[in-house]
């Protein structure tokens, strides 16, 4: 039963703007009513008297019975719709003004403006899903990459769920044979009974820490990573970051300091979708506006997932170059040896800053006038970011920061009941079991077998209005 189930929600599932078909999503009790109040089928058939999964072609009517556009009406009944109530979607010309008129005259008609997230977190509520698959649904929807997209898809299918409930099962089996053992409070407990629980519960530990290792691939898949470029005046980083885009985004010049501010722009790399900031010269200077300009590139650096730095190896290492470098993070850096084309003074094999901690596979020398050396830049970057992450793999369903945070905590209180079985079984019973219900609610929040609406509001506020 629907915790909605005395309203009928309506909004406009189409995106803002032009388009060949837009579309008025209704879902509710009401539905029936409100169809056959706004929509004229030109066979006459009322759209509450069509069965399920057929359309009707007709004309869209205000409450005086104008037409406002002609389209179609598809009808989905109860419970084989998204929502699992009954559903009517009015199919009409695109058009931000012609959605927007049929959506006004469904609302008169009865139902209510959606919520963001609403249709979803019915199906949710209705059983159609659980929140995992919500979250999937919403990740594909905001999917930057091929690959995060078929993760979205894995998890909306259930392969995650499968995983998560396969935990709390296994958790569940294993506090239902704990309980056994509070009988044997006065009498010594078989081995074999107390080996099986802590076999179980290891056994589990297992497929957690390798549901955690997703988490990695999730966060830049989901998120991205951020790519900043550094370097001194015409080191190449406007050319490098035209070079990455395949055009010239960045006007490139022989005029040092032609970049003032940040210039950012997407990019996908081995399926990990990338926001790559080109930044100004790094250099010192009496100029107001650069040094705001330098002073960002310094804070995009320190938020950045990757830092490029680029040198102009045809001349000696500038004394400037030697002090940036040493404040980069060796495991988050790539060095750009760029202009080899007119010298090479500057080698990755003999470089010239003492104490410095960069590996010679952390060096790339380039041509980028000529694109010598970006298929190798490109490899390069993959490997820093693809660092705790899986990304060689066939896409698959991957954990996100919430899941993750919730797995973390469920594996602290199952630990615990492990190591308290591991002292004495017989006296930490009780309390090992006190442990196990804690992880089990944890894991329940996961798939949302337990639920509360702040999580919920969390989850569905998330999505745009319509979905």
């Amino acid at each position: 039963m629907s915790f909605y189930e005395s309203d009928t929600i309506a909004a406009i599932a189409t995106p803002p703007g032009e388009g060949g078909v837009g579309i008025v999503r209704i879902s509710g009790p009401e539905v029936w009513s409100i169809a056959d109040k706004i929509f004229c089928a030109m066979d006459g058939v009322p759209v509450s008297e069509r069965p399920h999964g057929t359309f009707a072609y007709g004309r869209v009517l205000d409450g005086s019975g104008v037409e406002i556009d002609t389209g179609l009406a598809l009808v989905m009944r109860a419970p084989k719709s998204y929502t699992r109530e009954d559903v009517v979607e009015i199919q009409g010309h695109g058009g931000t003004v012609g959605m927007r008129r049929i959506l006004r005259r469904v609302l008169e008609a009865g139902a209510r403006l959606a919520e963001p997230g609403e249709f979803t977190k019915r199906a949710f509520l209705n059983g159609r899903i659980d929140l995992v698959q919500a979250e999937g649904i919403c990740d594909l929807i905001r999917a930057r990459s091929d690959r995060a997209a078929s993760a979205a898809m894995e998890q909306m299918e259930g392969r995650l769920s499968e995983q998560f409930g396969g935990i709390y099962d296994a958790f569940l089996e294993v506090a239902a044979n704990l309980e056994t053992t509070l009988d044997f409070a006065e009498q010594e407990l078989p081995e074999s009974v107390l080996q099986g629980i802590m076999d179980r519960l290891d056994q589990t530990f297992g497929t957690l820490d390798a549901l955690l290792n997703t988490w990695d691939e999730g966060r830049l898949l989901r998120e991205g990573a951020r790519v900043v470029i550094l370097g001194r005046p015409n080191a190449g980083k406007s050319t490098l970051l035209n070079a990455l885009l395949g055009y010239d985004r960045a006007i490139v010049s022989s005029v040092a300091g032609t970049t003032r501010d940040t210039i950012e722009e997407g990019f996908v790399l081995d399926g990990i979708p990338l926001r790559i900031i080109d930044t100004a010269g790094l250099r010192e200077t009496d100029c107001a506006i650069e040094a705001e300009g330098i002073r960002r590139a310094e804070a995009h650096r320190q938020e950045a997932q990757l830092a490029i730095y680029l040198i102009d190896a045809s001349q000696p290492l500038h004394p400037e170059d030697e002090a940036r470098l040493r404040n980069l993070a060796p495991e988050r850096s790539v060095v750009v040896l760029n202009k080899t084309d007119l010298g090479n003074q500057v080698s990755s094999f003999q470089f010239p800053v003492s104490g410095f901690k960069f590996q010679v596979s952390s060096f790339v020398e380039t041509s980028l006038v000529s694109g010598k050396g970006i298929s190798e830049l490109k490899q390069a970057m993959a490997r820093v970011l693809e660092q705790g992450a899986d990304l060689q793999t066939p896409p698959h369903a991957v954990i996100s920061e919430r899941h993750r945070q919730l797995l973390v905590k469920a594996h602290h209180e199952a630990k615990q009941a492990r190591d308290l079985l591991g002292v004495n079984v017989e006296e930490n019973a009780v309390l090992a079991s006190d442990h196990l219900r804690a992880a089990l609610d944890f894991l329940g929040q996961v798939t949302g077998r337990i639920y509360h609406d702040e999580l919920l509001e969390n989850i569905f506020s998330r999505f745009c209005i319509g979905k």
